[in-house]
């Protein structure tokens, strides 16, 4: 049996579907991840229910904002794996956190809830992956204590993120800060 053909999308569709992510990105940056989707599709010069044809919610339209900065960051936690374990997940964490509150909206797009493309494949995932895989050698060499989520990891890069947007240098203060209670004793 053939696999049925997949036909591209039409380039209206490609061209409004560009046109949507790359205004988001401007009205993220400048208004942050509650910006007004009504707002979005008026600069993008298309109605309402285009963009969510597009995008079935916000958080979808946040994925595709921020895809390539969250593969950056993935790329970035793989470079550390080299490293010694306990520095290595703390820089991760360090880094993912102060990018996240440096730049407008991305803790938002690190948020769980919403997803409606494979789990793998989202801001999430693919952020969560890159922790298991760093807390895993962590654990290894009893770097840090056992029994911490990497979810509960991610939930604390997002508050402290969310709490000093825009002040990275109070993020990572912050999150050291935090992390001494996950050290092991």
């Amino acid at each position: 049996m053939t696999e049925p053909k997949v036909r591209p999308q039409r380039s209206d569709w490609q061209r409004n579907h560009k046109r949507l992510v790359t205004v988001a990105a401007a009205l993220v940056a400048r208004d942050g991840a509650q910006v007004s989707l009504e707002e979005i599709a008026r600069e993008a010069g298309v109605g309402s229910a285009t963009l969510h044809r597009h995008f079935p919610s916000r958080h979808a339209l946040l994925e595709e904002v921020f895809q390539d900065s969250v593969a950056h960051l993935r790329w970035r936690a793989g470079e550390l794996a080299d490293k010694d374990p306990r520095t290595a997940l703390l820089t991760w964490l360090e880094e993912l956190t102060v990018a996240a509150a440096s730049t407008r909206g991305l803790a938002a797009a690190l948020d769980a809830a919403d997803n409606t493309a494979p789990y793998s494949h989202t801001c999430h995932g693919i952020v969560r992956e890159a922790t298991e895989d760093l807390m895993s050698r962590a654990l290894r060499v009893a770097a840090i204590r056992p029994g911490v989520p990497p979810d509960d990891l991610i939930t604390l890069v997002q508050a402290i993120s969310q709490a000093t947007e825009g002040d990275p240098p109070a993020a990572g203060r912050l999150l050291r800060l935090a992390l001494e209670g996950i050290r092991h004793r």
